[in-house]
């Protein structure tokens, strides 16, 4: 029910992911800043990515920690139904898909990314993703719309997206970027929509968190 991509970008992290279900960036998309990335998907246990980052925080090696949450005693009755992924500080991503994931199923990977879906149009959907993201310019959250709006131009999911989400973390303690929309009839479209929005109050927003005596108002009513 869910395609997401996940890369690195020099020190900073970033998630994009869309699905057929509500309010999916909620459940899936997880960040660390300085640690690396996570999603947790198919039918969703929101306790893994931060399992995932947990480990990666410890040792670093994206593929133990997949392996490590994968093979726990606690996941062992659940796990053939989810598909995970996790990028970490340095190398490619990895995925698990277990054999229970819905429908049509299928990843990509690279030096820095790692992108996975269920429930797709066809199994060229993760690398249309992956694909887009490496060709597209501009900034970060830029470049992740571009990849969610290919994977949709692609086929995407077998049915019609109503979610979808986007995030980065940067060299701060929260995420720089954390977009969401949680049900509509084009919710990649109306993601950009927010990204028009939001990313040229980006670094002021870090600025306000950082600085607030430097940082700049806005002119909202009631701000003196």
């Amino acid at each position: 029910m869910t395609f997401s991509l996940l890369v690195r970008d020099g020190g900073r992290f970033g998630i994009a992911v869309s699905s057929s279900s509500p309010a999916v960036a909620a459940r899936v998309a997880h960040l660390r800043p300085g640690v690396g990335a996570a999603a947790s998907q198919n039918i969703t246990d929101p306790t893994l990515g931060p399992s995932l980052l947990e480990r990666l925080a410890e040792h670093g090696d994206a593929e133990r920690a997949l392996t490590e949450v994968t093979g726990a005693e606690r996941t062992a009755k659940t796990i053939d139904y989810r598909q995970l992924t996790v990028l970490g500080r340095s190398g490619p991503g990895f995925v698990h898909s277990g054999p229970r994931t819905l429908g049509t199923y299928a990843s990509a990977t690279a030096d820095g990314a790692v992108a996975a879906g269920n429930m797709l149009a066809g199994r060229h959907v993760p690398g249309v993703l992956l694909d887009a993201y490496l060709a597209a310019e501009g900034e970060l959250e830029e470049r992740l719309l571009a990849a969610l709006r290919a994977a949709v131009a692609a086929g995407g999911e077998e049915g019609p997206v109503h979610s979808a989400g986007l995030a980065v973390v940067a060299d701060v303690d929260w995420r720089v970027t954390d977009l969401r929309v949680d049900w509509a009839e084009d919710p990649v479209d109306r993601l950009g929509e927010l990204l028009d929005v939001w990313l040229p109050q980006r670094d002021d927003y870090v600025r306000r968190g950082l600085d607030p005596a430097s940082a700049p108002s806005y002119g909202v009513p009631g701000d003196r």
